[in-house]
């Protein structure tokens, strides 16, 4: 019966990140490279990544999937292929952090996986960015190569890296709350004192990393409309 009862809470939570995930999507797209409108912003990654990092790197797939599925029936305007090239974006970022820290569960663990992410994200949206861009742009491969740095790197390497942010800063008080909601098992109180400063440390720069990223995107939007 338990087994049951954790696998309805597992399935409840899963759902309600899709939910949160299309929200943040629905409510936040920002377009910030003109030259490419279909490069918008979405903190979309970062409530996947928390599912991951909370349920598992399947799930969290699964529900990148199921949003992708969704937006592309509601919201998006690049059909089936802008679906794919969610998909693929969103996984590119949520597999290595959910993975490794699956493997790793500790602060070391967190980062690691995060840093992987933003790397992973980048490199794989640029290969596929090149491969399949010309279909839905109407544009050579070779003008695509031509945006590939000045337009696609920056683009999703400050993406990644905000909601990689974003995701390290909401993860405790994220898990703090389902956990005094009964919806995550208890963590057993480790013996000894843990220092606290080092999580307080990577919280800051974090915030300085999302403040110093926004900044980015920002100026990149005034010089690209210039």
């Amino acid at each position: 019966m338990q087994k049951s009862k954790f696998t309805t809470e597992k399935i409840a939570l899963a759902a309600l990140f899709s939910a949160l995930a299309y929200l943040t999507v629905f409510i936040l797209r920002i377009p910030f490279v003109p030259a490419v409108g279909f490069l918008k912003y979405e903190a979309k990654d970062a409530v996947l990544a928390l599912e991951a990092l909370i349920l598992g790197p399947l799930p969290a797939a699964l529900s990148s999937v199921v949003i992708s599925l969704i937006e592309m029936v509601t919201i998006s305007d690049t059909g089936i292929i802008g679906a794919v090239m969610n998909i693929l974006s969103s996984c590119a970022f949520i597999l290595p952090v959910g993975i490794i820290y699956k493997y790793r569960r500790n602060i070391s663990g967190a980062v690691i996986g995060l840093v992987c992410s933003v790397i992973c994200e980048t490199a794989i949206m640029l290969l596929w960015n090149y491969l399949i861009s010309p279909l839905y742009m109407g544009i050579s491969r070779e003008a695509i190569a031509a945006l590939l740095i000045p337009g696609f790197l920056p683009f999703n390497a400050i993406k990644s890296t905000i909601n990689a942010a974003i995701t390290f800063i909401l993860y405790k008080p994220i898990i703090s709350v389902l956990r005094k909601a009964n919806l995550l098992p208890k963590r057993e109180a480790a013996s000894g004192n843990k220092s606290t400063v080092l999580p307080v440390i990577l919280n800051v720069i974090c915030v300085l990393i999302v403040a110093g990223a926004i900044i980015a995107l920002l100026l990149m939007r005034v010089s690209g409309g210039e």
